[in-house]
């Protein structure tokens, strides 16, 4: 197994990001939309207040577990690309590349549309938009975001952190006025399982599990940018497990507030969930604070989407299996231009093409698969590699590990049965980069 600590997918690539610049790409890439968006969905299948507090908890113990694992992996191997070094180093080059071409062609590019367009929309509350005025919106935002990150990662990671703080903040206020100001509901907590959901218990938690998943997702993006983090063996595994914490208590207290201030049946019916809390204790003006919170919020997520995920196209092209113009690295500001300029034109296209949600919903469950095989990889390394120098031991191994794994597939399993005909459509996206993989592997031998 090759030497992990300086390889030649990093050594061009600047140590600029500290732990605390790392910590904040963690809670601000999982923190976007979806604890504003999907609180109603997951009560509309659970109707009751403490089954939604359990599938928040349970949501958050996963993404713990996960962090937990990934963060061996982060410590272990700290080089740009992240998952997709673990995943070649596991399983082969082929795996890897699929997770790459998969985050290209749709799971980050797709999400960075969708994230896109929610900033743009909630734009409209102040501006009159029309249609084609969102999408506008949305694609100078993406310009934007490209701009700042395509000077120095500092400038990226300095990006991230404003905007992630400003985000905590917002919710921090959302959770303390929730708190202090609303005038409680005085829901009940029991029965904790309501008479309807008894024969059909397992199904109406896996469907509001859905949105919980989708709200924690993120955490990994931190892995993308080992290669320029400083003191990466130890400032990852702080980062990734303290962000997600943070955000885990966040979202807990953040529901305790919805449930607070407004009855189930409410939140359940409500397309604004977080205005309609905030209305309660301050007003109209509540509308206007939280649609604000959430621009701040998907554009910080935005700006980090932009700034991570470029370090997957630029490792693969190190390996010369993607286009070999995403691995050049600017000689003054140290970043992958190229990567991320490729990147955004990708995106600006699914935001005009308006076919990027279909597109989403095809792969959501196919990125869970590799969510799955990353966290085996750690299983694999223990067993192949036992002397190789682990700066930090997942806690619990291999228990964690192992939960998060059967969530995963789980996951996975579920989305195949109730939704077949948009999993299979997702396994032949993810299918259609093994020629491709095939083509710039043989392109590099001959060469």
């Amino acid at each position: 197994m090759p030497q992990t600590s300086e390889s030649s997918a990093t050594s061009k690539l600047v140590r600029g990001l500290s732990a605390f610049d790392m910590t904040m790409i963690v809670i601000g890439s999982v923190i976007g939309a979806g604890i504003f968006m999907t609180p109603s969905s997951i009560a509309q299948a659970l109707p009751s207040p403490g089954l939604i507090i359990f599938v928040w908890v349970l949501g958050g113990a996963m993404a713990l577990c996960g962090a937990l694992t990934y963060a061996e992996l982060g410590a272990m191997m700290p080089e740009a690309g992240g998952v997709y070094v673990y995943l070649s180093k596991a399983y082969g080059g082929l795996w890897g590349f699929l997770y790459g071409w998969a985050y290209f062609l749709v799971v980050n590019t797709g999400g960075l549309a969708a994230i896109s367009l929610v900033y743009a929309t909630y734009f409209g509350y102040f501006v009159h938009l029309s249609d084609f005025g969102i999408k506008i919106v949305a694609i100078l935002g993406i310009v934007i975001l490209t701009f700042v990150n395509y000077f120095g990662v500092k400038a990226g990671g300095t990006f991230a952190s404003l905007f992630t703080i400003l985000k905590v903040l917002a919710i921090a206020g959302l959770i303390i006025f929730g708190f202090m100001l609303g005038k409680s509901n005085s829901t009940s907590f029991w029965p904790l399982i309501p008479g309807a959901l008894k024969n059909n218990l397992i199904n109406a938690l896996a469907i509001g599990m859905v949105g919980v998943l989708w709200a924690y997702g993120g955490w990994q993006h931190a892995t993308f940018l080992a290669g320029e983090a400083k003191d990466p063996k130890r400032s990852l595994p702080v980062s990734i497990i303290g962000g997600t914490l943070v955000v885990i208590l966040a979202y807990v207290l953040v529901n305790f507030v919805y449930l607070h201030l407004l009855p189930v049946p409410n939140i359940a019916s409500s397309s604004r969930v977080a205005a309609d809390a905030a209305e309660r204790f301050f007003g109209p003006a509540g509308g206007t604070l939280i649609s604000l919170s959430i621009i701040i919020s998907t554009f910080g997520t935005a700006g980090i989407h932009t700034l991570s995920a470029p370090r997957i196209y630029y490792a693969m092209a190190e390996d010369g299996v993607f286009f070999k113009k995403t691995a050049y690295v600017h000689p003054k500001y140290h970043t992958p231009t190229f990567s991320i300029i490729f990147q955004s034109g990708w995106v600006i296209l699914l935001i005009l093409s308006g076919n990027f949600l279909q597109l989403i919903t095809y792969t959501v469950f196919a990125d869970w698969i590799f969510f799955a095989l990353t966290a085996g990889s750690v299983l694999i390394f223990r067993k192949k590699f036992p002397g190789l120098e682990r700066p930090y031991r997942t806690l619990g191994y291999p228990y964690t590990t192992l939960f998060f794994i059967i969530i995963a597939c789980w996951f996975v399993i579920n989305t195949l049965i109730t939704s077949p005909l948009q999993s299979f459509a997702g396994l032949g996206f993810i299918l259609l980069g093994v020629p491709m993989y095939f083509y710039w592997k043989n392109k590099r031998t001959i060469s």
